[in-house]
């Protein structure tokens, strides 16, 4: 009987967020977290899924997927793998899956990429298929973009899929072009900071946000009398100029984007040049602008890069992810992870929140099939 083993990573946003969708630049890295799919042949055209932390198992047929009515259950990510698939015209065949995953849900982390692409890649393998890893990542955002009805962009599939051990990867989400970016850590480590906090891709704040790009980019034409693509294809010199023209939320909404597309390429270049503090300092700026201009922090969120930052040792900390909660990403020594732990830790309790999570971790690898 033909088997195979999927292991898909998460994925922690070092810095560019909100831009993927815009056609800018993002700097994400794939964590030492992973979902794990167990994939072996089944009958017919019947997958059969076990999800152990759910302890539940859903059967569907391949030949009868549709999208979700309201809230989308865990399932409907794979559902929409094998229908985006059957769109791109690979033939699937029937399979029994199990699922297990050490990535925290609604963190912030890309547990639904990496449970798509640990998906998709163990039923291409058990029907004999093989697909290149962009074009795996892109059916698998179509996935969630189109059946399963979250708007995300490609950073997440890509991240997932083409992650490299002690490397970013700094992305162009217009032309797809990608190129590795070391992180050269030293004595200086990542740690990820989940407020718990759940957040929800699918609610409207998220598509919102697109919906306002999109209200700027036309707004934009029509004062700049040129087309525009995106926000990226604006300065932020024609912005500012613009201000008087658009309505406040949309210039906020604009600015925000352009500044953190410069902010990455200046971070990617920062990193090259093992300057971590320049690279500390532009996520201290980032999750200003997502505080402030793009509005999508929380309190839970600025209290973690507050605190962390407050404490010696720490060069930069942000929050990653689409925000309304999830996850704060920080750049320390690796000797001040337990103060850092600590210092945030007591900053909750004196709020009567519940204690975050904290995950230390390096850029990890990617997307791996084992037969």
């Amino acid at each position: 009987m033909r088997k195979v083993k999927a292991t898909a990573p998460g994925r922690v946003n070092l810095i560019g967020e909100h831009t993927d969708y815009n056609q800018g630049w993002v700097m994400p890295a794939a964590i030492e977290r992973n979902v794990v799919i167990l994939g072996s042949a089944g009958e017919g055209r019947q997958v059969t899924v076990t999800a152990r932390e759910y302890k539940q198992t859903v059967a569907f047929s391949l030949d009868r997927l549709a999208p979700p009515e309201g809230k989308a259950a865990w399932i409907d990510y794979i559902k929409g793998v094998c229908w985006a698939l059957a769109q791109a015209g690979y033939e699937l065949t029937g399979a029994n899956l199990v699922v297990q995953s050490t990535i925290p849900i609604g963190a912030g982390l890309s547990s639904s990429a990496a449970l798509e692409l640990a998906a998709a890649a163990a039923l291409v393998t058990l029907a004999g298929v093989e697909i290149p890893l962009p074009v795996l990542a892109r059916i698998c955002q179509k996935a969630e973009n189109e059946f399963v009805g979250v708007k995300c962009g490609i950073m997440d599939q890509y991240a997932v899929a083409l992650g490299r051990a002690g490397q970013a990867l700094l992305l162009d989400c217009r032309s797809l072009d990608y190129r590795y970016i070391p992180l050269k850590l030293g004595d200086y480590c990542l740690l990820i900071v989940d407020s718990r906090v759940e957040r929800r891709l699918s609610a409207s704040a998220y598509n919102r946000r697109r919906e306002e790009c999109e209200a700027a980019v036309k707004k934009l034409n029509h004062i700049l009398g040129r087309p525009l693509q995106s926000l990226r294809d604006a300065t932020l010199e024609e912005v500012k100029e613009a201000r008087p023209y658009l309505p406040p939320r949309l210039y906020r909404r604009s600015r925000y984007v352009i500044e953190e597309n410069m902010r990455v390429l200046e971070s990617a270049a920062a990193l090259e040049k093992g300057d971590l503090a320049t690279f500390g300092y532009y996520m201290g700026r980032s999750h200003a602008g997502l505080r402030d201009l793009y509005e999508v922090s929380c309190p839970e969120l600025d209290l973690i890069v507050e605190t962390a930052s407050g404490t010696p040792g720490v060069l930069g900390a942000r929050m990653t992810g689409a925000g309304f909660g999830g996850c704060a990403v920080v750049l320390l020594e690796k000797d001040m992870v337990e103060e850092v732990t600590v210092e945030i830790k007591e900053a909750f309790a004196r709020n009567g929140w519940l204690e975050p999570y904290f995950y230390r971790t390096a850029a990890a690898e990617g997307l791996k099939v084992d037969i």
